[in-house]
């Protein structure tokens, strides 16, 4: 069967395994000089669109493509990493707040 990434576009992948969606195919990936099919890449969590990694699912993880599904069977699909409290801030301290000290301010790289 023949299909064109506009069609491919269109559609969205579940997976077998627990009946998640995971998201409309947004890219396929394919080796340049054979032109061969890697596999299908679709958006990987929630979020704003600067803040979602892709998932890459292999070809060989494509079980059906029908009409309008993608039906693919991952056995553990990545999660993405919880960091507590909204917006990936760490959760608050236990201790009461005692005034500004410069050990109780965060790294700039905690912000990344």
């Amino acid at each position: 069967m023949e299909t064109s990434f506009s069609e491919l576009h269109k559609k969205e992948a579940v997976n077998l395994t627990d009946g998640k969606r995971l998201g409309r195919v947004c890219d396929v990936v394919f080796t340049y000089p054979e032109g061969k099919v890697q596999g299908i890449v679709v958006p990987g969590g929630k979020g704003f669109r600067w803040g979602r990694a892709e998932l890459f699912i292999d070809l060989k993880c494509v079980k059906k493509i029908g009409i309008d599904v993608i039906l693919v069977d991952i056995k553990s699909a990545p999660k993405p990493e919880k960091r507590g409290g909204r917006w990936g801030a760490p959760p608050p301290r236990e201790s009461s707040y005692s005034g500004s000290s410069a050990s109780d301010r965060r790294d700039y790289g905690d912000y990344e």
